[in-house]
């Protein structure tokens, strides 16, 4: 789930300070600038913003988990490792991706960067300790299916989208708001710090909002990457990946900005705001599979 979490995560603090750094230029201001001209602002700031994150993923992740690349194999369980992302980014007609290892008890891996063919797939100590290798074959089809649709470029520009309509509306219905609380007392064109209160408020609440749209498609997703995982392993291979997933739930060691690109899923949050579909579902759709 790491690379999801991070992503967005990275993503909001960028548009926290290019919302702050629009409020104190007074680029935002409704009264000065008409609704086409703030809606093109909003929409360089807010794709912008997720872009960025996207550019920053595969370093951000290595940093977050302290991950280390395989330049070159160094004994045979990692020469398993490297030929077996080779072979089924091959089959799934990508570049190869940077391999990573990272020292963590937990179960997870993880896939993130800006294109298909420039990718990183990161795995844990934890997974490799406790699976077998049928089942980390399919969990290395699951992130190479994740960088063959996509995923990561997509999400940004869902993220991208939604940016600009948080921030058009949050300045838009702030504006008004602000004018209503003023009176329209005076001339002053430029709102003030109760303005700025107002829109940071409405951007968090419509942000959250947001973030269930993020989580719909991060949930979509992962039916689509076990399938994937499925056709470049094996079904079985999958599904029993999940289920040594499912007897070994545990705190992830993955930054929370990160988690909801890994293997595993997160329990104990409401369902709108899940990264990943549970378990139970995952099985039950490969089991279903022709």
């Amino acid at each position: 789930m790491l690379r999801i979490l991070l992503f967005v995560a990275t993503n909001l603090a960028i548009m926290l300070v290019l919302s702050v750094i629009v409020s104190l230029f007074g680029i935002d201001r409704v009264a000065g600038m008409n609704l086409q001209g703030l809606l093109v602002w909003c929409a360089v700031f807010g794709m912008g913003g997720a872009f960025i994150s996207l550019a920053l993923s595969k370093t951000l992740a290595k940093m977050s988990v302290g991950a280390q690349v395989i330049a070159e194999p160094r004994d045979a369980d990692e020469r398993w490792l490297f030929d077996t992302v080779r072979r089924h980014a091959q089959n799934a007609g990508i570049g190869m991706p940077e391999i990573a290892l990272y020292d963590a008890p937990d179960m997870n891996a993880f896939a993130t960067g800006m294109s298909r063919n420039h990718a990183l797939v990161a795995v844990s100590t934890g997974l490799l300790r406790n699976m077998n290798r049928t089942e980390v074959e399919a969990v290395l089809g699951h992130e190479i299916t994740h960088i063959a649709n996509g995923d990561m470029v997509t999400l940004a520009l869902i993220q991208g989208v939604l940016n600009t309509f948080v921030m058009f509306l949050a300045r838009v219905i702030g504006g008004i708001i602000d004018g209503a609380l003023r009176g329209d007392r005076d001339d002053d064109r430029g709102g003030g710090f109760a303005y700025f209160l107002i829109v940071m408020l409405l951007q968090t609440v419509l942000g959250v909002l947001a973030t269930i749209i993020v989580m719909w498609f991060s949930r979509w997703r992962e039916f689509r990457a076990d399938a994937g995982g499925a056709r470049l392993g094996s079904r079985e291979g999958m599904i029993s990946a999940l289920q040594t997933l499912a007897g070994n739930r545990g705190e992830s060691s993955l930054p929370k900005a990160f988690q909801a690109f890994g293997i595993s899923g997160e329990s104990g949050v409401a369902r709108l705001f899940l990264s990943h579909p549970p378990i139970e579902e995952r099985i039950a759709a490969l089991r279903a599979m022709g």
